[in-house]
């Protein structure tokens, strides 16, 4: 049996593929949901898998990601462009977390659109040195909004659509 035949035609796969692309970054969980569902995974176990896999990395990214940008630039100056280009992001995106501290994180992690999520709330969460205990919780509430989000557009609107 092939992978991909595997992510694709058994349970314990599609958990797998749902966990992995729920990981990765700009995919999370707005891509993870709808494609579990397009795989067949039961709607609970979509959205609770996409959540479990969108939260592991962000402990790693709020505690690690500064020495591993200050490692990059060291093993290889070619990288000091992206590191630069991903740190005024978060730049860019830390005003609102300044500002409302708790809920603007939430926020910003909640809105499923490009640029937003558990990866840049992290990184932000980074930048501005937040604790992880502070972090983590409005991250984690945000990425159970996002869910909502994305399963009421995966599921209900595909419902309100079937039954009209």
């Amino acid at each position: 049996m092939q992978l991909w035949e595997f992510l694709w035609s058994t349970w314990i796969g599609k958990i797998v593929m749902t966990l992995l692309i729920s990981m990765v970054p700009v995919l999370e969980l707005r891509c993870a949901i709808p494609i579990a569902t397009a795989a067949g995974l039961n709607f609970w176990a979509a959205i609770g898998i996409a959540v479990i896999g969108n939260l592991i990395p962000v402990p790693f990214i709020i505690l690690f990601i500064k020495k591993i940008f200050a490692l990059l630039r060291r093993m290889n100056p070619k990288f000091d462009g992206l590191v630069t280009r991903l740190e005024k992001r978060a730049e860019k995106k830390s005003a609102t977390v300044q500002r409302y501290a708790f809920w603007g994180l939430f926020i910003l992690v909640a809105i499923p659109l490009p640029g937003t999520g558990a990866w840049t709330g992290a990184l932000v969460a980074a930048m501005l040195e937040m604790p992880l205990k502070k972090a983590f919780p409005a991250i984690a509430l945000g990425v159970l909004g996002a869910a909502a989000i994305v399963s009421f557009v995966t599921y209900g609107a595909g419902s309100l659509i079937a039954g009209a």
